[in-house]
């Protein structure tokens, strides 16, 4: 069984982590940041269309890519899923192979001695839980409880949760990356000391379910093109007009 605590524990994380978002949004306008959310919403649509990040990937698969992609960028990780895939071409394979074996596949994602023990291990434990490496009965829980279940692993947060049940399983989650945190920090679409990790169940209630895959990809998007972590280019910014970070004076410069 996993060592790091079962169903209740998770649960009870999942209940403080959303106690602590209550807390933080104490006093702050969602009813405004929801209207807010939804105008921003459209202008991202009009602006950059409907995304389609790529096909979707097994549960298994797309849990693996992203524990690789902690801490790197998309080609890197991509490389480092690439190899790890021909070297040990089943995850069975990956979950047996000697450490050693799995860490040199993976380097191109970096810390390589970090990531390839603990994606073995939770390679292992799924094995030990589920009796096989499938995560499709995922699809047929409740979404909390599934993401409890995926968060119980060493090395998955609620980012890594959220995405393999929105892109892999169709599940309504909302991924929350640094271009989210930040982009969403500059609108004043929720509160400033709100951590990334707070922010899943808080946007969850920000924005309508169906909203959740085009929006994420979306404000990704504008974080890496326009709204970038220093010297946004707020000239060219289609949110102008909905961003506090913009409207205090700060557009173009260095983040206030």
């Amino acid at each position: 069984m996993i060592s790091h605590g079962g169903a209740g524990a998770s649960l009870t994380a999942q209940a403080l982590g959303y106690n602590a978002a209550v807390t933080i949004t104490h006093g702050f306008d969602r009813s405004s940041a929801r209207r807010k959310a939804r105008r921003v919403h459209t202008l991202l649509l009009k602006a950059y269309g409907e995304p389609i990040w790529r096909n979707p990937l097994p549960p298994v698969d797309e849990l693996v890519s992203t524990i690789l992609s902690q801490n790197t960028n998309d080609v890197n990780r991509d490389r480092a899923f690439g190899a790890l895939r021909a070297r040990l071409p089943t995850w069975e394979a990956v979950r047996d192979a000697p450490a050693a074996v799995v860490m040199d596949a993976i380097r191109p994602a970096g810390l390589a001695n970090q990531k390839g023990p603990r994606l073995q291990q939770v390679l292992r434990q799924i094995t030990e839980e589920r009796g096989a490496l499938n995560l499709d009965f995922l699809a047929e829980l409740p979404v909390d409880e599934a993401r409890a279940w995926l968060t119980r692993f060493k090395g998955v947060g609620p980012k890594t949760a959220a995405i393999v049940l929105l892109f892999s399983l169709g599940r309504p989650a909302f991924p929350v990356d640094t271009h989210v945190h930040r982009v969403t920090g500059r609108l004043g679409l929720r509160p400033e000391p709100m951590s990334a990790d707070d922010c899943h169940p808080y946007f969850e209630g920000l924005l309508p379910p169906e909203s959740y895959y085009a929006a994420h990809l979306n404000l990704i998007r504008h974080g890496r093109e326009v709204c970038h972590a220093r010297k946004p280019e707020c000239e060219r910014c289609v949110l102008q007009g909905l961003c506090d970070y913009y409207q205090a004076g700060h557009g173009g410069g260095e983040p206030g």
